[in-house]
Order: C-alpha cells, then sequence, then structure tokens
C-alpha cells in the first residue's frame, strides 16, 4: 500500500527528484538541492520510515517504487530527472525500470544494481547496517537527556564519528521533550537483508537491456559500493550507461565533493 510521502520543493524548470539512501531524508540534499534549483524545480523526498514521511510495516524496493509513482501522480508530474543515492539509487532504478515514461534521466550516485551480501559477511554492508540497525534499537531514548550522551552510547561500537554525526540527524525531541528517531527503526531492522540485497542483476534480468532513457553512475573512488568489476554488469542492464568518478570522495560523494558532484550531475542533464 503506497504512502504519501513528505518532501521539499524549490526552483523552477524541468523536474528533478531526489532520492536519499538509508537513515538519510531531505534535509541532506538540501545544499545539492539549492544548486540545483538554479536551473530545475527540484523535489526533495523523505522516503517511507524516514524523516517526516509515515511510517509503514513493510520497506521493500517495491513499495519505495510504489509510493515514488504516487508522488508523481499527486504532483501531476509527466516526467522527472530522478537522482537515487545509495538506498535511493536502487529506488530510483526499480521506479524506472516499472515507469519508462516518467523518467528523462536517470542518475544513480554510488551504488550497483548487484546484491551487497555477496560480500565477506565481517566486511560487508550487511554487517554494518546490521550494528547500526541493532544499537539503535537497543537504545531506551526515555532514559536519555542530551545528544551527548546519544553520541557516547553510538561510539561504543562505532569509531567514525562523521557516520554518528549524520545518524544523529535522525533525532528529533517530542511535545513532551522527550527523544526520538526518525526513523522506523523496528522495521528497517527487519527488512535489512532484502535493502541490502535487491535490485540485483538478477531482478533486471527479464528487463535489460535498459535503453528507454539516459542513465549515469556517478561514483566515489574512496567508496567501494561501486567497483570496476561491477560495471561489465551494469553496462549489461544499461548498454549506454556512463560512469563518472569522483576523486577523494567516499559514499557520502555528495557531501564530500559537492562541486564535483553537481558538475557530474549537471553533465548528464545538460549533456555537453
Amino acid at each position: 500500500m503506497r504512502v504519501s510521502l513528505k518532501y521539499k520543493k524549490m526552483g523552477s524548470g524541468p523536474n528533478m527528484v531526489i532520492l536519499h539512501g538509508l537513515y538519510g531524508s531531505s534535509d541532506n540534499w538540501l545544499t545539492i538541492g539549492k544548486h540545483l534549483s538554479e536551473s530545475y524545480t527540484v523535489y526533495l523526498l523523505n522516503l517511507r520510515n524516514h524523516g517526516d514521511s509515515p511510517n509503514a510495516d513493510v520497506h521493500t524496493f517495491e513499495t519505495m517504487s510504489e509510493d515514488v509513482a504516487g508522488f508523481f501522480e499527486e504532483q501531476n508530474l509527466d516526467k522527472a530527472t530522478v537522482l537515487g543515492h545509495s538506498m535511493g539509487g536502487k529506488v530510483a532504478m526499480h521506479f524506472a525500470a516499472d515507469y519508462p515514461d516518467k523518467v528523462s534521466c536517470l542518475i544513480i550516485a554510488d551504488i550497483a544494481p548487484k546484491d551487497y551480501t555477496e560480500l565477506d559477511r565481517s566486511k560487508s554492508n550487511f554487517h554494518m547496517h546490521q550494528t547500526i540497525l541493532e544499537l539503535l534499537d537497543e537504545l531506551d531514548l526515555s532514559q536519555v537527556e542530551s545528544r551527548k550522551e546519544i553520541d557516547k552510547y553510538l561510539a561504543t561500537k562505532l569509531d567514525a564519528v562523521g557516520l554518528r554525526q549524520f545518524l544523529l540527524k535522525n533525532i528529533k525531541r517530542t511535545k513532551d521533550g522527550q527523544f526520538k528517531w526518525r526513523l522506523n527503526v523496528p522495521v528497517l531492522k527487519e527488512y535489512l537483508p532484502r535493502i541490502i540485497s535487491e535490485v540485483n542483476a538478477e531482478w533486471f534480468e527479464d528487463r535489460k537491456p535498459i535503453l528507454r532513457y539516459p542513465v549515469t553512475f556517478i561514483r566515489g573512488l574512496k567508496s567501494k559500493y561501486i567497483n570496476d568489476e561491477d560495471i561489465p554488469d551494469i553496462q549489461e542492464i544499461y548498454p549506454e550507461a556512463r560512469i563518472i568518478d569522483i576523486p577523494d570522495a567516499g559514499h557520502w560523494l555528495h557531501a564530500e565533493q559537492p562541486k564535483l558532484f553537481l558538475e557530474a550531475v549537471l553533465s548528464c542533464v545538460k549533456p555537453g
């Protein structure tokens, strides 16, 4: 069942819809969105179980894709460039495959159409996200009085300061002063195996080759999400796909190298 997604809108011109990654929200894309809004009508969506969008008991790429389709209907969007990062990139690929007439350009940021559980479990994305969600699920927010306490708790298993700061953006206070996650942690934890594994080469088997719209993958060269060995699989699904590399950028390439990331996006929607 579709949910009606919350969003931020800015700018004018051709439509561009931006889909954030796991634990993200529209707020993470405000800076990029502001720059793109100089040439485009930009919609920054909050996917289900994230940000201010409704919670739901199901969190699959099929349901998220249908939410995006519902958003297009609600906003009377005929076509749009769809830009997705990480989990949002897989949503974007799923949506574009199901609704090709709605997509003028597909831009995927640092995620590949593959099953990420194929890696060694001790080093995999699954293991990292499982640790994160277990931490969030086990924390009793009713006993917490400050964000500093939450950060100290997260630091027991998460060394990366940047990652902890990113997660802390999902904390808000309720009207009675209690802290609350802006994430549906139990459902994300339940559906984590599917989030990590789905929208892979096998899912595309009956859909390839996809040639209905231009496709660009943008990857951070310090990231391990799109490796050189993934490129042949990407090009088997999207034979005309462009691959753009961003130096000195990891998985959050839009935050780490915003100028280069913007140049890459604009080179896709404004060829030449």
